[in-house]
């Protein structure tokens, strides 16, 4: 992400706020693919596309408001992690895949040029899984798409150090987490 890609995307969220069909739409194609990816590590992908949907369809009733405090990334993620949050509070009782279903599917579907990519995998993700959801979402926000500490904190919500220290706690947890100590 440059800042210069980042300008762009903050005006057209600008000009899409003021009625313009064709900047929502641009707009949309270029942060869809970040708004997925980061509800999909959050919430795992196959609540992905619905949290992706009701993040577009907040957007859309905002757009209007958006005033370009931040930029127009920083915004929009920050929206898609208000409905993964309030997904959460309203679906306590959502089923997760645990570890031995993960392990099924790995069974089930061996790759055949190495049987244990699969497993890797499902490691990764089961303990990525297993972070308490801030330092999963910190983790991912900096350390998968690439955010600056700065920009992950405003998405989140909380200060800097807050960000630089749920990184490290998650960074150790799954150091812990893989040499099966956690």
């Amino acid at each position: 992400m440059s800042t210069s890609d980042d300008a762009y995307v903050t005006d057209l969220a600008l000009r899409a706020g003021r009625g313009d069909k064709h900047a929502l739409t641009e707009f949309i194609r270029l942060t869809q693919n970040d708004v997925w990816r980061l509800l999909a590590h959050l919430a795992g992908p196959q609540h992905a596309d619905d949290l992706t949907q009701e993040t577009y369809l907040r957007v859309l009733g905002s757009l209007p408001r958006f005033q370009a405090r931040s930029t127009a990334r920083t915004w929009i993620l920050s929206l898609a992690r208000r409905a993964w949050v309030d997904s959460v509070r309203h679906d306590m009782a959502r089923p997760r895949k645990s570890a031995t279903e993960y392990e099924d599917v790995a069974a089930a579907n061996p790759s055949p040029d190495n049987p244990n990519t699969w497993g890797d995998v499902i490691d990764a993700r089961s303990l990525l899984d297993e972070l308490p959801p801030e330092r999963r979402e910190a983790l991912v926000l900096t350390q998968v798409m690439g955010y600056t500490y700065e920009e992950a904190a405003r998405i989140a919500g909380v200060r800097v150090g807050t960000i630089r220290s749920r990184v490290a706690r998650a960074r150790r947890d799954l150091v812990a987490g893989a040499e099966g100590t956690l």
